[in-house]
C-alpha cells in the first residue's frame, strides 16, 4: 500500500485549535457524568468527521495491516486474512474529546482478544502503538486494548465504514476519547516503553479516560 496515497494535507487551522483547546482546557467541567454520559459531554444523534485533514485512498484490494514488535507471531493480514477471522459484534458508545457522544453503535470486525491470541505479546509487551494511513498514532496501554470491548471495525450500523470515519479499517475503544480510536490503522506495534502519540504529544492526556474527563495533559 503506498501510505501517500492521499487527498489533502494536514490542516494546519485545526490541528493549532486543538493544541490551543488543550492549553486552555477547553471543555472541562470539573463534575460527575451520569452512569452512562461522561461529565462535559452531550449527546448526539450524528457521526461528526474529524481528522487531520487527510483523506488516504486505502480500499479492500489494497488494505493490509502489520501486527508487530514485541510479539511471538507478527502478522501481516490482507483483506481476505482479516474475514477469514472469527467475527466479532458489539454495541457500544462513542465519547469525543470535542465534547460529543454517539449512544448504541453497532459495530462488527475482528475482536482485540482474538487478534491478541493469534499475535501473542511477549511478556515485556506493555503497551500498543497504532499507526495510521495518513501519519495519524496513538498509543494505549496494552491492558486497555485487551479489554472485551475493543475491536478493529469493518461495519457501523450495519454497513461497510465510509472513508470518512475511517474505513475500510479502524480500531475502536469504547472505554476512552475516540482519538484513541484509530483510523486507516495500517500498523500495530507492540512495546515495552510507552510511545506517545499525534494528540498525546500536542497536549491531550495520555490515557484518555472519559470518565475521569481526561481530555488534556496531566
Amino acid at each position: 500500500m503506498d501510505e501517500t496515497d492521499h487527498d489533502g494535507e494536514p490542516d494546519a487551522k485545526l490541528i493549532a485549535a486543538k493544541e490551543r483547546w488543550a492549553r486552555e482546557a477547553r471543555g472541562l467541567t470539573g463534575a460527575p457524568g451520569t452512569e452512562r454520559l461522561p461529565p462535559g459531554q452531550h449527546r448526539t444523534e450524528g457521526w461528526p468527521v474529524l481528522d487531520l485533514g487527510i483523506l488516504p485512498r486505502v480500499d479492500r484490494s489494497n488494505w493490509q495491516l502489520t501486527v508487530d514488535g514485541l510479539v511471538e507471531n507478527p502478522v501481516t493480514w490482507r483483506w481476505d486474512d482479516l474475514q477469514a477471522q472469527p467475527v466479532f459484534r458489539h454495541v457500544s458508545d462513542i465519547h469525543c474529546v470535542t465534547s460529543w457522544s454517539r449512544y448504541d453503535n453497532h459495530w462488527e470486525g475482528v475482536s482485540a482478544r482474538h487478534l491478541l491470541s493469534v499475535v501473542r505479546p511477549a511478556p515485556e509487551a506493555r503497551f500498543v502503538l497504532f499507526h495510521s494511513s495518513d501519519g495519524y498514532t496513538t498509543n494505549l496501554p496494552l491492558f486497555v486494548f485487551d479489554d472485551e470491548d475493543v475491536l478493529l471495525a469493518t461495519s457501523w450500523e450495519g454497513e461497510p465504514i465510509d472513508r470518512d470515519h475511517g474505513g475500510p479499517v479502524r480500531v475502536v475503544v469504547p472505554k476512552r476519547y475516540f482519538w484513541k480510536s484509530a483510523k486507516w490503522v495500517r500498523r500495530i506495534e507492540f512495546l515495552a516503553e510507552d510511545k506517545r502519540g499525534y494528540w498525546e504529544v500536542r497536549g491531550y492526556h495520555n490515557d484518555a479516560d472519559p470518565w475521569k474527563e481526561e481530555r488534556y495533559g496531566e
